[in-house]
């Protein structure tokens, strides 16, 4: 399966949009970048399956603003168990403590 968006982890969180598309953009066209501030990683998404897996070959493990970068085919989100992101909800018993 070809994947054309690219997990980018193990960012320095100084690290700009701007300086990852420049860095990606070597290895073909970028088409979208997003960083989620304060979390050290984001998103990279190439035109084509082929240059996102030519980058991801040659940029994973790399040294980029003083961080070992982490390139991975991003996978789809998905709902996870467990995670209701509703105000009240996300499961437990609704208190700090044990009813015991």
């Amino acid at each position: 399966m070809s994947f054309s968006k690219l997990y980018v982890g193990n960012l320095n969180y100084k690290t700009t949009e701007d300086a990852l598309k420049q860095l990606f953009g070597q290895h073909g066209e970028v088409t979208s970048v997003s960083i989620l501030q304060g979390r050290g990683f984001g998103f990279v998404e190439m035109a084509t399956p082929e240059a996102a897996q030519d980058a991801k070959g040659k940029l994973h493990g790399t040294e980029f603003d003083g961080r070992k970068l982490i390139v991975n085919d991003a996978r789809p989100q998905t709902e996870r168990p467990g995670t209701d992101r509703r105000p009240g909800g996300g499961g437990g018993d609704g208190g700090g403590f044990s009813r015991y």
